[in-house]
C-alpha cells in the first residue's frame, strides 16, 4: 500500500498486535487513529503511535457504544482527506461503517454492521434466510437458560451477544452448573481495547452442535465475492471454546467447501454486507452448514497471515484496496498450506520458556511467538487473549503443515510456579 499518501487511511480502534503488522508495510503518516479517551490513557496510544512512523496523529472519540460520525468529521474536517475506513476490532466495526458511510467510502454498511456484532440478531437474520442455526434463545435469568438445556439434552452453550475472542463463551453439559457460571457471560470481563463505560450485552443460550469447526473469509466488493477461503479450526476441548489451532486450507472435501462459502455468501447477501471482510465460523451438521458465529472485520488468530502463506498473495492489502474502491484479483487455489498452534501456559507466574530452539528447528516452522515472558503472571484460558503464544508453520498440504506447527508446539515447554 505504499500508494497511500498523508492521512490517507482512518483506522478506528486497534490492538496494539495489529498495529505492529503494518509497521513495514505503510508509508509514514498515512494513517488517522481513532481510539476511546480513556484507552488512549489506559494503554498510552499517544507513546505506542509515536514507535510507528506510519501513524500521523491520534484522534480521540467515543465509539463502542456508538460514534456520531457527522460530529466528529465537524469537528475533525481533515477526516474527509482519508480514502479508506478501516475497523480495528469487533468493538469498532459499527463505528468504521458509519463513518465510512459518513465519507462515500465503502464499508460493510451500518445495517450490516450492527447485525453482525450482534448475536442474537446474527441468528434471527440468518433463520429468516433459510440458514441452519443451533436452536437459540435470548434469556434474562439462569433459569430460563437452565430450562433451555433441559429441553435440548441437558447441554448449552451460554455466550454474550457482543463480545469476541470467545469472551464469555461457555459450553455447559450439566442445568445445575448454569447459575454459579451465569455472571462470567452476563457480566464478561473488560479487556484492554473496552472503555471503561463497559459494552452493553445480553445472554444468548444456545443448543451444543458437534463436530468440527471451520471458518469462512470471504472478500466481497459491492456485495459480490470476489475470493472465498475455507480454515479448518482446532478447538479447545471442555468448557470454553478457545480456539487452539488454524489450517489453511481446509481438508474438507469440495463440495462441502463450496457449500460452506455460498451459505456464507447467502449470509452475507441477506445482511446487504457491502465490501470488505466477512468472517464466518461454521460447523457441518449430518452434512448441512451451520452457522456459529460471523464478523463483518477481518479475523484474528493468525487467519489472515495464514491466507496470505498458503495462497502466495497479499491478503490484507487486497482487503485494503476494497475498501478504497479497489476491485482486487485473488488466487482461486492455494499453492501450500499454512498452519498456527497458539500455545498454553499452565496458570502460574512464569519462571522459564524451554524448547524454543528446538521449535524453531522444526522443518516447516516459520515463526515462533510469544505474548508473555518470564515473570509474566498467567490465569486459565478463558479467551483467545489469555493464551500465551503461537507457532506458525508451512507445508506442502494441509496435513503436513498442521503437523509440523503442532510438533513445534510439542517442544515448547512453559514453566510457572
Amino acid at each position: 500500500m505504499q500508494d497511500l499518501g498523508r492521512e490517507q487511511m482512518i483506522i478506528v480502534g486497534a490492538s496494539q498486535g495489529m498495529l505492529r503488522w503494518f509497521a513495514d508495510d505503510l508509508p509514514a503518516g498515512s494513517v488517522v487513529l481513532i481510539e476511546e479517551p480513556d484507552v488512549i490513557r489506559r494503554r498510552d496510544i499517544g507513546g505506542l503511535a509515536a514507535e510507528l512512523p506510519f501513524v500521523s496523529r491520534v484522534v480521540p472519540a467515543e465509539y463502542q457504544t456508538g460514534l456520531d460520525a457527522d460530529a466528529l468529521i465537524a469537528r475533525e474536517p481533515g477526516l474527509t482527506d482519508a480514502r479508506l475506513v478501516m475497523p480495528g476490532f469487533e468493538w469498532s466495526v459499527g463505528a468504521s461503517a458509519r463513518l465510512a458511510e459518513a465519507l462515500g467510502l465503502p464499508g460493510a454498511g451500518t445495517a450490516a454492521a450492527e447485525i453482525f456484532t450482534d448475536k442474537h440478531r446474527m441468528r434471527l437474520l440468518a433463520a429468516e434466510a433459510g440458514l441452519a442455526n443451533p436452536a437459540f434463545e435470548l434469556v434474562d435469568d439462569p433459569a430460563a437458560a437452565a430450562a433451555f438445556a433441559r429441553r435440548h439434552g441437558g447441554r448449552c452453550v451460554l455466550k454474550p451477544t457482543r463480545r469476541s475472542g470467545s469472551l464469555g463463551v461457555q459450553i455447559l453439559t450439566d442445568p445445575e452448573l448454569i447459575a454459579d457460571a451465569w455472571a462470567e457471560t452476563a457480566d464478561p470481563m473488560l479487556t484492554p481495547e473496552v472503555a471503561a463505560r463497559g459494552l452493553p450485552s445480553a445472554v444468548l443460550v444456545e443448543q451444543v452442535l458437534d463436530g468440527r469447526e471451520h471458518s469462512v473469509e470471504l472478500l466481497v466488493v459491492d456485495g459480490e465475492v470476489i475470493f472465498g477461503n475455507v480454515t479448518d479450526k482446532r478447538v479447545m476441548l471442555g468448557r470454553r471454546p478457545v480456539e487452539a489451532g488454524h489450517t489453511v486450507p481446509s481438508l474438507l472435501p469440495g463440495d462441502d467447501r463450496q457449500a460452506l462459502i455460498g451459505a456464507a455468501a447467502r449470509l452475507g447477501r441477506a445482511a446487504g454486507f457491502g465490501t470488505g471482510v466477512l468472517h464466518s465460523e461454521w460447523i457441518m451438521a449430518d452434512g448441512v452448514p451451520t452457522l456459529i458465529e460471523c464478523a463483518a472485520r477481518l479475523p484474528g488468530d493468525m487467519i489472515t497471515a495464514l491466507i496470505s502463506i498458503a495462497y502466495e498473495c497479499g491478503f490484507v492489502e487486497a482487503y485494503l484496496r476494497t475498501l478504497r474502491g479497489e476491485r482486487p484479483t485473488l488466487p482461486t487455489r492455494t499453492t501450500g498450506a499454512a498452519a498456527a498452534e497458539f500455545v498454553v501456559a499452565p496458570p502460574g507466574t512464569i519462571t522459564a520458556i524451554e524448547g524454543v530452539r528446538a521449535a524453531r528447528r522444526v522443518a516447516g516452522v516459520l515463526h515462533v511467538h510469544f505474548d508473555v515472558a518470564v515473570g509474566s503472571a498467567v490465569g486459565e484460558v478463558t479467551h483467545s487473549l489469555a493464551r500465551s503464544g503461537h507457532v506458525l508453520a508451512w507445508g506442502v498440504d494441509p496435513t503436513e503443515a498442521t503437523a509440523a506447527a503442532g510438533k513445534a508446539a510439542e517442544q515448547i515447554q512453559i514453566v510457572t510456579a
